[in-house]
């Protein structure tokens, strides 16, 4: 991701690579800035797994929480996800720094106290806007706030600082390994590669 003058874009590069080793399709997974992906040279499908994390979370009995994402650009997450959940969607405010990459919530009042609300992002790396999130959450009084990512990068002890900020439960895809990946994204591009190959034979 590009926040300064000068940084790289690499991703360009890298898909011209692939092209020249004769790839004519890619398939990847909730992409942390969609947008890019339209100004490659080759044919890239964007994949959602937040479906997949949803149904998740409804099995395990949160069926009609409430569904936030983290800042109002990511609201399309929070209303895939309230697609299975129907508990409602909405977003926390955030606020990134572009020079020092620090990001703020901004004061919001949310119509969630008293219930159960899950946090919904693409990505948690270093963790620090999602234990903000999550004690954010718990000030207006919900009634559990659970988490969920599609890759867990988890520098550190992530895991365990969101937990102490007053999440209930962790829980990501395996497009990443780790301690919390346990909904198998294998099933989502299954999918995707029979629909091309039924195209096909059509």
């Amino acid at each position: 991701q590009r926040f300064r003058p000068g940084e790289v874009f690499s991703l360009k590069t890298i898909v011209t690579l692939l092209k020249t080793c004769g790839v004519k399709r890619i398939l990847t997974v909730n992409s942390h800035n969609p947008a890019i992906l339209k100004t490659m040279p080759i044919r890239i499908q964007d994949l959602s797994a937040i479906p997949l994390l949803a149904q998740h979370y409804k099995k395990k009995g949160f069926y009609k929480a409430v569904s936030l994402s983290l800042g109002k650009k990511g609201l399309d997450i929070a209303i895939e996800a309230n697609n299975i959940l129907k508990g409602g969607h909405n977003y926390i405010p955030t606020q990134r720094d572009r020079a020092t990459g620090t990001v703020t919530l901004e004061e919001k009042t949310l119509p969630i106290k008293g219930k159960d609300v899950i946090i919904f992002d693409d990505i948690i790396s270093s963790g620090g806007t999602m234990i903000k999130a999550v004690a954010y959450v718990k000030k207006q009084e919900a009634k559990t706030v659970n988490v969920a990512c599609v890759h867990p990068l988890l520098t550190e002890d992530v895991k365990g600082k969101i937990l102490n900020a007053g999440a209930g439960q962790i829980v990501a895809t395996d497009s990443v390994q780790s301690p919390i990946s346990i909904v198998s994204i294998a099933p989502l591009i299954a999918e995707a590669l029979a629909r091309k190959e039924a195209r096909k034979r059509g």
